[in-house]
């Protein structure tokens, strides 16, 4: 049987980071088996569903490389691939359960639901609906449409039934229907519920494995008390753990989680994102935390997936990232690297200075967005020291004559580069006697302005020969 797994998130907002993971979850899987995975919309709430949504979406799955075999935009056998576009089917089978008396139309307002879950909480009930509509008497039913009532549908939960499901992850799990009340299945407008539009989905769509959040166990009984009732085979399904926050409670905004799009505006490449999300809760049977996407779909087993919910570590993304950007191609990390450079004002006219500056600064950074607060350095007008000991020691004589020395040195050079600049402290340190730190600090101080920072030579030749002197000369007391 072919493997056929689904990514169906609803728009009514940004993907979030938690969708993302089960999206890069049924990709792999997808591809580890030579399987299909598939795209489709759930954009059946018409007040909270945003067309703006599912363009962005869209745009965040590929921008992962998460490209589907079938859905929007490609389309395939088994469409169309957005719910609000396959309500007529919905509409079929609906009928197909009341004619087979599997469901019934449910007429009460939702003051009169408000009312009755009221009555039996106060009998101390769970507040379930008590099935007024399932019988009506003569006449009751034309009574509510002659009042203008447009009914919902209810499924007909069966009575005292266990409902085994054998989870891949979980292992088996038994719910009793005497816990699940008569659900709603159509809406009185028309649009079908959750659970039963992704029952009718998966079943026409021939999904094999639904790979989701375990927040949606709640949802699975209902689910296969619906497969059977249609005569549908259920899907094999895997829940995967929640995302924790570092205090243990659910991955929400205030612990950082923010949607996907926000990960790629602060500066986090693709490939990391799919790496760090694969690693909550699946691990690599070798320990490697950094693997390419080609071992990923390699490695990936169902087996390897923990029972107990991931901890999403911000400093580890943070230093996967970091790897993951020192060591990518640089030309590439220049390119990305160039719209945050623009938005903080720097100019990028000389594209060979660029490529030097970002070589040096990637060292240092954790996502892109950070680089242009490296970029000072290269781009001062004169030198600015606040820190204490700095001016202290560029006020001392010993300092004062290597910047003589080195002064004298540059007028010599036509052009400085690492090797040169190197070469030429040799030099001042021959002619002033001063080693170690009190000869390359001054230098340091006077072109970055700071005790640490950047690798020297480096910096001196993206100065160049004339900015180098030029800083120096401010700092040579005359």
């Amino acid at each position: 049987m072919e493997t056929r797994v689904r990514f169906a998130p609803s728009p009514t907002g940004h993907l979030h980071i938690g969708n993302a993971r089960t999206a890069i979850m049924n990709w792999l899987f997808a591809r580890n088996t030579g399987g299909k995975f598939i795209l489709r919309i759930e954009d059946t709430d018409p007040e909270r569903s945003v067309e703006e949504y599912i363009g962005q979406i869209v745009e965040d799955l590929k921008w992962l490389g998460l490209q589907w075999d079938e859905g929007p935009e490609i389309g395939g056998s088994f469409g169309p691939y957005r719910q609000s576009e396959r309500l007529e089917i919905y509409q079929k089978y609906v009928r197909k359960l009341i004619d087979e008396e599997k469901a019934y139309y449910c007429f009460c307002t939702p003051d009169e639901l408000e009312k009755m879950k009221k009555d039996s909480h106060a009998r101390g009930e769970a507040g379930f609906y008590n099935r007024h509509c399932l019988n009506l008497k003569p006449g009751e039913k034309e009574k509510y449409l002659a009042e203008g009532r447009k009914p919902a549908v209810r499924f007909k939960v069966p009575d005292k039934t266990s409902v085994i499901v054998n989870d891949v992850i979980k292992g088996q799990l038994t719910f009793e229907t005497e816990n699940i009340s008569d659900f709603v299945i159509m809406r009185g407008e028309g649009i079908p519920t959750y659970n039963f539009a992704v029952v009718v989905d998966d079943s026409l769509m021939k999904i094999s494995h639904i790979i989701r959040g375990d927040d949606h166990v709640s949802n699975t009984p209902r689910q296969v008390l619906l497969y059977q009732a249609l005569g549908f085979e259920a899907p094999k399904l895997v829940h995967i753990p929640m995302i924790l926050g570092a205090d243990k409670s659910r991955l929400s905004k205030r612990h950082g989680a923010t949607s996907l799009d926000q990960y790629r505006i602060k500066g986090y490449l693709p490939e990391v994102l799919i790496n760090f999300l694969s690693l909550l809760s699946w691990s690599s049977e070798s320990g490697d935390e950094i693997l390419t996407i080609k071992r990923l779909i390699e490695e990936f087993d169902f087996k390897r997936i923990s029972k107990s919910a991931a901890m999403f570590d911000f400093d580890k993304l943070n230093w996967m990232n970091g790897h993951y950007i020192r060591n990518a191609d640089l030309n590439r990390i220049v390119n990305l690297s160039i719209p945050y450079l623009q938005q903080a004002g720097y100019p990028v006219d000389d594209v060979e200075k660029i490529r030097k500056i970002i070589s040096l600064v990637r060292e240092k950074i954790d996502y892109l967005s950070q680089i242009p607060e490296h970029l000072p350095v290269f781009f001062q007008e004169k030198i600015n020291i606040v820190n204490g000991e700095a001016k202290t020691m560029i006020r001392q004589e010993s300092s004062q004559r290597v910047l003589w020395s080195f002064t004298r040195e540059l007028d010599g050079i036509a052009e400085l580069d690492q090797e040169i600049f190197k070469n030429i402290m040799k030099v001042v340190q021959k002619e002033t006697g001063v080693m170690g730190k009190n000869l390359w600090m001054p230098l340091r101080i006077i072109l970055t302005g700071q005790l640490h920072g950047p690798d020297l030579p480096m910096t001196a030749e993206i100065l160049g020969k004339e900015k180098c002197k030029e800083l120096i000369q401010q700092a040579i007391y005359k």
